[in-house]
């Protein structure tokens, strides 16, 4: 890699790392990943906090690099297989509270890809939120990240004695 590429890739990191804002809602740590050079798809991950005091819902996601961005999530069918489904009406973003998107969980779901998902590249999206409004924010390629651990507010805990 030669000296001005890895200079545009820290610039880019160090840019990339401040959070994106409209109205209340604040998007963190977001980044893309394909299943390879060919892959007909791929997904986004972030965290989506709600400074404010009601409820925001994100209502759609488009982006120029895919034919077609949808929220999607994980579900298990009764034959005991996880699937994906689209989530048609969005996800709720509570009020003073986070809705993280991670793999294996709730995220963005690109489909019909235009180009590749090369690593250290961006990806330009649009969220679109029914109280905040749009966020647009280029997102990095990171192919190697490692999967996010599970978000400690959606676990659920029982007492000793249940």
């Amino acid at each position: 890699m030669s000296f001005k590429s890895v200079t545009l890739a820290a610039v880019a990191a160090l840019s990339l790392a401040v959070p994106a804002f409209a109205g209340d809602i604040m998007i963190q740590d977001a980044y893309v990943r394909s299943s390879g050079a060919t892959a007909k798809s791929g997904a986004a991950f972030m965290v989506i906090v709600n400074n404010g005091d009601t409820d925001d819902r994100l209502i759609s996601v488009r982006s120029d690099s895919a034919r077609k961005v949808e929220t999607h999530t994980h579900l298990m069918t009764e034959n005991g297989v996880m699937q994906m489904r689209e989530v048609k009406d969005g996800f709720v973003i509570p009020a003073g509270g986070t809705h993280m998107l991670r793999r294996g969980g709730d995220h963005l779901m690109f489909m019909g890809l235009k180009g590749a998902m090369k690593q250290d590249e961006t990806v330009s999206v649009t969220l679109t939120f029914e109280q905040a409004g749009e966020i647009t924010l280029d997102i990095p390629v990171d192919l190697k990240r490692k999967p996010r651990k599970m978000d400690p507010s959606k676990m659920k805990h029982k007492a000793p004695d249940e």
